[in-house]
This record gives structure tokens, sequence and C-alpha cells, in this order.
């Protein structure tokens, strides 16, 4: 994938090598944060690329092999010949222990989760901390013997060399994931590196990126035309936007109606683009062509993949009539690429395609164009408070690209929809009405594939399932389950049962992210 850009005025960059972590890009996220540039190669990225980039320190990142096994990802030896700080996360720490005549070993105890690090060392990295640390682990690897020069500095129950430092270089390594917030004072950890260690500079700025990422859009687009896909929520709304200031009249927007949005959402995309903010929007509607296409569909990643293709369809159809048109815009973002695997690197696992990155069809006539590909939700909603967008649709929750169609299990109909709309709806009522929606990172509900047997009055009902879900996450890599109030529940519940006469039943998702995903599909 593309990275950031700087813009010409020489600042501090961090550089974080990919070795197939799903949490690498939250690595970078974690340091851009700190107001320091960060940039993401995969570890076997031509050198060059890597020498040229000049970083300040590099971070090694976590990933899914082995050091144990033969072939395994290495550090390249461009990394130790740049002579800055490096800090090794997880994997990063094993393959550094291993280059450097350390040894590791597959352990009998694995950690994954939450762990006890006592810290049994003075050391730059754990400045300011207590001695005693939870953090979040993920490894079935461990390092048994230190390199040469190396010392022991951190230790939990399952893993006694948990982090170590060199005794002369400035080089750390951790076996924890101090990029998640599952870690106690990880965010420290990170800036006694960046600042500590490294000595590098605060000085990038979201106005950086707005600006850099303009010029970008400038010199690829130069005076052609656009076509973006809008569909009202955050992402797509900081992208059309973007665009807007980079090539103003050559942008057309198009909001396809596919008939699995949430209620009443069609008329309020376009009130709230067309008529107020004054961009150039065409409706498409296209709830007939999506429902026939998924007729007698009930796998997830089959009803992804078509939802993306007759985007596409639709796109090109519009395209076609538009003239002239040449690139297609999407506001995809880094957690839609990061499940996908669309990053750089071949380690990264596929979780679930996204109909924006994984189901694109090899032989789309438009040329693909999403400036905010690397960025996280939390930076797209800074973003758009810097380009002037109003909060309250900063604000609006997550929805997929492919809408309610990875919110009914199973086939998608038109009636399935109209209920999903109605329960949604309701949920997301009760919610504003409580004030918990702003507390809450995302909420909606979920049709499930079964019937449950209720009774209404005096009669019986053999009906549809409903399931809310509601969930608390920073960066929606990880994601807690949120605690809703009893009595709030059961009154969205009554509600639901009540007003819709196709539904028997409501339950709660009280799953965590890991191990399920946030969506259900």
């Amino acid at each position: 994938m593309r990275n950031l850009s700087v813009n010409k005025k020489k600042i501090d960059t961090i550089l974080v090598l990919d070795f197939g972590s799903q949490y690498t890009q939250l690595i970078a996220r974690r340091v851009r944060e700190l107001d320091v540039y960060s940039e993401i190669l995969p570890w076997d990225i031509d050198e060059e690329k890597i020498i040229k980039l000049n970083p300040k320190g590099v971070i090694l990142s976590g990933g899914p092999n082995s050091v144990t096994n033969s072939f395994t990802p290495r550090v390249p030896q461009a990394i130790f010949d740049l002579n800055v700080p490096l800090l090794g996360i997880c994997y990063g720490m094993q393959t550094l222990a291993e280059q450097m005549g350390g040894h590791v070993i597959s352990s009998n105890k694995k950690e994954f989760g939450h762990a006890e690090l006592e810290i049994v060392t003075d050391s730059l990295l754990f400045k300011n901390l207590n001695r005693k640390v939870n953090v979040w682990m993920s490894h079935g690897d461990q390092v048994q013997d230190l390199p040469d020069e190396f010392e022991l500095t951190a230790s939990t129950s399952s893993a006694p060399i948990a982090a170590m430092q060199h005794k002369k270089q400035p080089i750390y390594a951790i076996q924890f994931h101090p990029e998640v917030t599952h870690t106690e004072n990880g965010l420290l950890i990170l800036k006694n590196f960046i600042f500590n260690v490294c000595k590098a500079h605060d000085d990038w700025k979201i106005n950086d990126l707005i600006s850099s990422r303009v010029e970008e859009i400038k010199n690829k687009v130069c005076k052609q035309k656009v076509l973006l896909g809008l569909s009202g929520g955050v992402d797509s709304s900081v992208t059309a936007v973007l665009l807007n200031r980079a090539i103003g009249k050559n942008l057309t927007c198009v909001f396809v109606d596919n008939g699995l949005l949430r209620k009443g959402e069609s008329e309020q995309v376009m009130q709230t683009f067309k008529e107020n903010m004054k961009l150039n929007v065409i409706k498409s509607n296209s709830q007939d062509l999506f429902l026939r296409h998924l007729e007698n569909v009930d796998d997830p990643e089959q009803k992804r993949k078509i939802i993306g293709r007759t985007f596409i369809d639709v796109f090109d159809s519009e395209a076609i009539k538009l003239k002239d048109v040449k690139f297609l815009a999407q506001g995809t973002i880094y957690p839609d690429v990061i499940e996908s695997s669309g990053s750089e690197s071949n380690e990264a696992r596929v979780i679930k395609s996204h109909h924006n990155v994984g189901g694109l069809p090899d032989e789309m006539e438009l040329d693909l164009i999403e400036p905010l590909r690397d960025l996280f939700k939390d930076e797209v909603r800074r973003m758009g408070i810097e380009l002037g967008i109003p909060k309250e649709m900063l604000e609006r929750h997550p929805f997929p690209g492919p809408g309610l169609g990875v919110r009914i299990i199973g086939e998608i109909t038109k009636e399935k929809t109209l209920i999903l709309q109605e329960a949604d709806n309701i949920f997301i009522e009760e919610l504003i009405n409580a004030g918990l929606y702003e507390k809450v990172s995302q909420a909606f509900a979920v049709l499930l594939p079964v019937k449950s047997v209720g009774v209404v009055g005096d009669e019986r009902r053999y009906a549809e399932v409903i399931a809310l879900r509601a969930v608390e996450t920073v960066d929606f890599m990880t994601a807690r389950w949120a605690h809703l109030p009893y009595d709030f529940l059961e009154h969205v519940s009554n509600r639901i049962v009540n007003e819709i006469e196709e539904v028997s039943r409501v339950v709660y998702d009280i799953s965590s992210k890991p191990p399920a995903t946030i969506e259900w599909e």
C-alpha cells in the first residue's frame, strides 16, 4: 500500500518494519498520535528504500511466524547498518534475539491476553512506570537465552525473559504489545522510546497530512474527473471534502441506494450533501439490482464480494453516463485493509474481505484512489474536524460498506431488510434518548437466521430473533462489549418485540474483539 507522504520540509520519521502482525498499523498510529511521523515498510522491502527513509528509529512489529522454523522473516542488515535505536515487539523481539546470538524456543506455556509484567532492571524504556505493569501478551515462542551484551529488564510468570536491552547500544525488545489499549501505560513506553531514546521531535501535525494529501491527489488526478462512492458515513464524507478541496468541480459523488442502508438514511444523505453542503451528488436507485444479485446467497464472503462487484458495476455505469471519468475514489480506511490483508506485507493473515478492498474485480475499468487508506477512524475524524465537517456527522457510528448485508445472517431479502431497519432504528433512537450513543463506539442490530417461539398478548408467535451489539473501543482493532444498563436493554427489547410483529425475541451480544469481530459477518 502507498504510505503517507510528508511535506518537503525534513521531519523526523519512525520506521515500523512490518513482520505481518495484525497490529502493525496500530503501532504507526500510536506514533502519529504523539505527533511524530511514522511509516510502515515490509520486512522484505528493497533495502535502498530503508536507507532513503533515514529514520530516527525503527520499531520491529510482531508477526504470525515462529523464528524456530526455517526461512522465516528476519531483520535486514540495512536496519542494523543505520545505527539508530531499535525496539523489537513480540516477533520483533524474538528475531532480534536469534539474529544477535540468543536462543528462542516454542513455549509450553503460551500467553494470550493479560499478564503481569515485573520490571527488574532500570531502563529508559520503562521510565516513569511502576515496577509491576499489566500488559497484553500474544505469543507462543519466547526467548530462552539472552544474546551476548544484553541484559534482562522485565519478566512475567510464563515468560522469564519478557523484555531485554543491549548494555551499550540503544536496542530494546519487549515480548508484549504496548500499542494495544489493553497494555497499561503502553503509550508511555512508546513515548519513552520515541523521545527519550530516539530523540525525535513532535513536528508532524494533522494539517501536514491534509496539505500533503491534497497535493498527492492533485498530482495523481491532474485535470481528470473522479467518481466517489458516497455513503454518508465518516470515511466517505471526509474523502468527499478532501477531494473537493483538491479538485473541486472535477469530483462527482454517486450515492448508491442499495436497499441495505439504515432507515431514512437515503433521504438524510441527499439532504446533507446535495442540499446543505452543495456537493455534486447523483443518486442511483439500485435496490432491486442488489437484491436480485444476492438472491439465494447465504455465505458471508460471497455476499461481500457480490455487493462489492455490484457497487463497481453501478459506478462503471454512472461513469459512462458522466463521460471521461478516470478515477474511482473510496473511503477505505486501514482497519478495512488490515482485516483483508491488503497491506504490502505478504505475512498478514486474512480475516475477512471488505467491499472496498477485497471485493474489487480485477477488470474494474476505473483507476482507484483511496486517500484515507492508511488512517484509523479517530485520525479520519481529526482530519474531518480540520476540514470543517460538522461534528454531528463525524461522530456517527461506523457503518460497514456492505451495509445491512453483513447484519442479516444468511440470505438477504427485502422483508428481512425492513425488519432489521426497524429494529436497528429503535436501538439507535433509544441510545440517543438515554444519552448513551456517544458513550459507545458502535451499536447496531443483527437479524439472526433462526426463529423463536414467543407470546404476545394471548397469541403464540413463531418469529425472528434480533441480536443487539454495542462495543467500546479506541481504535477498532480491539473492542470490549458495552455494559449497557439492564433496564435500558429491557426497554429496547420490549419496544422491538411490541412494535415489530415479525420479531419474537431479542438477545444481547457480550463478545469482545478479539476473539470475535465487531460485525457478525
